[in-house]
């Protein structure tokens, strides 16, 4: 590819990127959203870290995974109740860290 083409690339790359972002913050900025809907954006951050990480979980190589082999799966049903109880980001993931570091030093 020629010079030409990667800037154009990485400036239309920069417009899809950028635009989405910028234009609700542009057209929102002097106004008051009303409280049901505040209320629900507030879910939108969690309901896309689930989508993103459930077929992490459940998934091996295409196919759902519920052995006991699945340190993953079975670390993160203690660390969600501790999540839910405490809404403890950091205590959360040291959690999961350590019930899969423990699940892989002692059953395999």
């Amino acid at each position: 590819m020629d010079e030409k083409t990667v800037i154009a690339t990485i400036l239309g790359m920069t417009l899809v990127t950028c635009v989405p972002r910028i234009a609700p913050l542009v057209a929102l900025a002097s106004r008051t959203l009303p409280e049901p809907v505040v209320r629900w954006l507030s879910y939108v951050p969690t309901a896309v870290l689930s989508a993103m990480l459930f077929p992490s979980l459940v998934l091996r190589e295409g196919a759902f995974d519920f052995s006991t082999e699945n340190f993953f799966l079975w670390a993160s049903i203690p660390a969600i109740i501790l999540a839910w109880r405490t809404r403890s980001f950091f205590g959360t993931v040291a959690l999961g860290m350590a019930l899969v570091a423990l699940g892989r030093h002692f059953l395999g």
